[in-house]
């Protein structure tokens, strides 16, 4: 079984290539031959190429937290661990660094196979110099727009169709990718709530029981937090819920 790269070892030989590019086109003058004459010195348009395309790079690796949390399966996993953390009431355990370090191996997890795909149809292409960076980029765009169309409700990209003025194409392929992203968004948003609901009716119930018993009791001045906490906390332990939560969000995604 092949091993699917991370989106690390897939970015860092292309980031590598394209500074060794610029760096090889924005180096000094080779030394004059014996007895022959000095280069001229290089044109200012030839360093204006190299400027624009060092900044264009950087200005790449600074969105690229930006399209890791909003065009992968990151948003999802992460909203659906905040839900329930919060329905079980304890506060700030886990903390956020594990959560979001754990919503960030599982998006690797579910990604892999996409970004395998981009590897070998783009970005290996490109490193061999068998096709330009525009139809790298072309070419890496389309199993990424591919696994956002699957999570993507249909009634989510015809909003953003109509609000963009273009006429609906005839297949979902022919949808442009300004398009999809946000509506990727809003499907993702929409179905991590609706999760979130499902997360919290068992510990909803568990603390209204609580509560109704502390009441029958008498005894209004505890909260019924500090009852129903341990009784969760045992829930959970008992159903493996986390195994049981965690393999639920990546099969979401099937």
């Amino acid at each position: 079984m092949s091993q699917a790269r991370t989106p690390g070892k897939a970015l860092i030989p292309a980031a590598i290539l394209l500074l060794a590019v610029t760096a090889g086109q924005a180096g000094a003058a080779p030394p004059p031959a014996p007895g022959g004459t000095l280069p001229l010195a290089p044109t200012g348009g030839a360093n204006l190429a190299v400027t624009v395309q060092i900044l264009l790079l950087l200005t790449a690796l600074t969105l690229a937290p930006a399209f890791v949390i909003l065009m992968t399966s990151f948003t999802r996993i992460v909203v659906v661990l905040g839900f329930l953390r919060q329905a079980l009431g304890t506060q700030q355990s886990p903390p956020t660094q594990v959560l979001v370090g754990l919503a960030l191996f599982l998006t690797i997890f579910i990604m892999g196979p996409v970004w395998e795909t981009v590897n070998q149809t783009a970005l290996q292409p490109y490193l061999k110099k068998e096709m330009s960076q525009e139809q790298a980029l072309i070419a890496a765009a389309g199993p990424l727009k591919e696994f956002m169309l699957r999570q993507t409700r249909e009634k989510d990209l015809l909003l953003f169709v109509e609000m963009a003025n273009i006429s609906v194409p005839s297949t979902e392929a022919d949808l442009p990718i300004r398009v999809v992203i946000p509506a990727f968004i809003v499907s993702e948003l929409k179905t991590a709530f609706q999760i979130g609901f499902m997360i919290y009716i068992p510990f909803l119930i568990l603390d209204m029981v609580v509560a109704s018993v502390l009441l029958s009791m008498g005894m209004m001045m505890l909260p019924p937090i500090v009852i129903s906490l341990p009784f969760k906390l045992m829930l959970f332990v008992l159903v493996d819920w986390w195994a049981l939560h965690v393999g639920t969000l990546v099969r979401s995604f099937a």
